[in-house]
Order: structure tokens, then sequence, then C-alpha cells
């Protein structure tokens, strides 16, 4: 996926806090969404990113702050009045209501002439691929054909932006991964900026051009999916995108891109990606893919295999280090593995530019 090539900013936030009594929700959030962007608010349960949506769509005032939608600040619009529309994570349909009457709600509501509303729900069937379903009603559907459904209803105004709060938390895994496919094609199709809601990791790295991580009301890290994997800016971000080892070591010499790192005591690893670093105590961030097994006398740091965990693609490889440290290394299902058993020694072998530092 590729941005617009404008690269026009169709959402602006900037410093917006919200305040619910004495709880902060949000706390000075900035951050710019492209137009034609899929852009994905990540985190934890509690973060703030659902509170930032609704004050995006103003179902929320803020506190301080401001919120620019393609230049124009739109905090003082009521819902109704901006050009944005909202998919639930429960679909809201109108149970009584055929599938047509549904997706045609919105635009009877702006007084759209029937011709137009017939023609303009008929499109947006088709771009979910739910043209012979128009005379269903909800009931009669799919937990997949009723997620649609509000999506073609929410499209069908033609809003400038399109928020979408946790949309497939409500099915099952296969069409939740089928319904992501989907979504990506409709938002590619529509030129129509999204902007994604979900506390689901694998679903943000998969769909988005860019993603913020969200914790605690504070934006965390804004980058695209392979920023936020692979150069993680803080403890937070590295242990909650994936699966990650977070190793306690002492910084003896950086300059300010490579550090030389102590573990244990006395194994020495020089670590590349140390932008920023200072000595002292810190953490490297190693993802288990990017670590192999070998044979412990070859190898400066060994283990004893603890645990194995078989998760068909991979198997995970938990082992202990002489401190207690625990080391996860993902080895790859094949004919050609090398899988060791528990109880094991076994040497641990870490590319160059495989860990990243984080300072505590």
């Amino acid at each position: 996926m590729s941005l617009h090539e404008t690269n026009k900013i169709a959402i602006d936030v900037d410093n917006v806090t919200k305040r619910y009594a004495e709880v902060t929700a949000l706390k000075n959030v900035s951050l710019s969404i492209h137009d034609n962007e899929f852009f994905t608010l990540l985190g934890p349960s509690g973060c703030g990113k659902t509170t930032l949506l609704r004050t995006i769509a103003g179902f929320e005032g803020i506190s301080e702050g401001d919120i620019r939608l393609f230049g124009d600040s739109i905090i003082d619009l009521p819902p109704n009045k901006r050009p944005v529309n909202t998919v639930f994570q429960q679909y809201a349909l109108f149970p009584h209501m055929s599938v047509m009457e549904n997706v045609a709600f919105g635009l009877r509501r702006q007084k759209v002439v029937d011709s137009e509303v017939r023609k303009r729900t008929g499109e947006v069937l088709e771009l979910v691929q739910l043209s012979g379903f128009a005379d269903r009603l909800p009931s009669q559907l799919s937990g997949g054909q009723q997620q649609r459904v509000a999506l073609a209803r929410a499209l069908a105004p033609r809003p400038k932006v399109l928020l979408l709060d946790e949309p497939l938390s409500a099915l099952d895994l296969k069409l939740r991964q089928d319904v992501r496919v989907e979504l990506q094609q409709i938002q590619a199709n529509t030129g129509i900026t999204f902007v994604f809601v979900t506390h689901d990791q694998e679903e943000a790295l998969t769909m988005s051009n860019r993603i913020a991580v969200m914790s605690a009301g504070i934006v965390q890290q804004v980058g695209t999916s392979r920023d936020i994997y692979e150069s993680p800016e803080n403890k937070f971000v590295a242990d909650f995108i994936g699966d990650t080892n977070l190793i306690d070591v002492e910084i003896v010499e950086t300059d300010g891109r490579q550090a030389t790192c102590l573990l244990l005591g006395n194994v020495q690893l020089i670590c590349n990606n140390a932008k920023g670093a200072t000595k002292g105590r810190a953490s490297l961030s190693v993802r288990p893919e990017r670590l192999s097994l070998g044979d412990a006398s070859n190898s400066s740091l060994s283990g004893t295999v603890s645990r194995l965990t078989y998760l068909g693609t991979d198997i995970h490889v938990a082992v202990n280090l002489e401190d207690g440290e625990v080391i996860d290394v993902r080895v790859q299902n094949s004919e050609d593995a090398r899988i060791p058993d528990t109880g094991d020694i076994v040497g641990l072998n870490l590319e160059l530019d495989a860990a990243r530092v984080l300072m505590n």
C-alpha cells in the first residue's frame, strides 16, 4: 500500500487532551493522518484509542487542543455536521429494515432524491459484495455479512473519513482474516481515509499504511508496520508489538549509534541499533526469529532448554540463561530444523543487526 500522491493531510490532531473528572484519557496527543491512508490506532484496553476516535467523530468533546479535517477545525461541529462516518464494534443495524433500507438510511436523512438513493445503495452493495442480499433482513445474514452491511451504510453518504471502532472483534478468526483483506480492498477502491481502532497487533501490522501505538493516553510511536516492529522506540512498543526478548544489559561504550553491551556481567555484545544510547543500564530488544540455536561450545551465550511449544508453522524454544532470564527462540518448522530436547544446553547466536538498544 502507498499513500496518496499529494500526501495531503486529512486529519490533524493537535495537542489534544481529554479529561473525565480526575482521569486524563488523552494527554497532549498530536498526530497527522494522510488523505487516502489506512491508519490504525493500536493499543491495549483503556489506552485512549477509542476515546481519540470518538473525539474525531464528535461523540466526545476535548478539554484542550484542536482537531482539523482537511485544514478546518471541527471541534465545534456536532457529529452530524462532520463529514465522517463510524462503523462500530456492534453493527447497530435496524432489525426491521432490509439490507437496502439499512444502507439507504443515511442518504434518506440527508434528503437525497430516491433515484440517487437507489443508485448509490446499489453501488455500495456491489462494493461490499452483497448485491444479491438487498431484500434480506439482518437476522438472515451471517456475522461477516452484517459487518459488510454496516460498512456499506457508512460508505453510502461518501464521507471524507471513515472511522472503524474494532469492527472485526465479534468475528471468528478465519472470518476476521477474510474481512481484513476485503477492508483493505474497499479502502483502496474508494480512496477514503480509514482510521481503524484495534487491540490486535496482527490486524494492525497486516492492514495499515501507518500505525499509532498508544498507552495510557499517550502516543508512544507512529510509523509503518516495519518501523513499529523492527525499530520500536521504547520498551512498551517492543513488548506490545509481537513477541520480543527484553534482555537487561550494561552499556559500557557507545557513539550514539553503535553500542558495546555487557550481558551476565562478562558476555560482550556489539549492537548496531543503538541510536541515542548512553552508558548505563539498558535493555536489548531481540525478536525470537532473529536468534538461532547452535553448539554451546561455539557461542558466547548459552543456556538450558526449559520448554518447547509447538505452534505448527514454527516451534518456540525457551532457553534459560544462568541468571534465570528466559530467552525465547523461534525455530521454523521444517524437515531440516534441528529441534533440541528439554534439558539440552544450547548456544544462542544473535544477528549483528537484530538487537535494538532501549534505554531504561
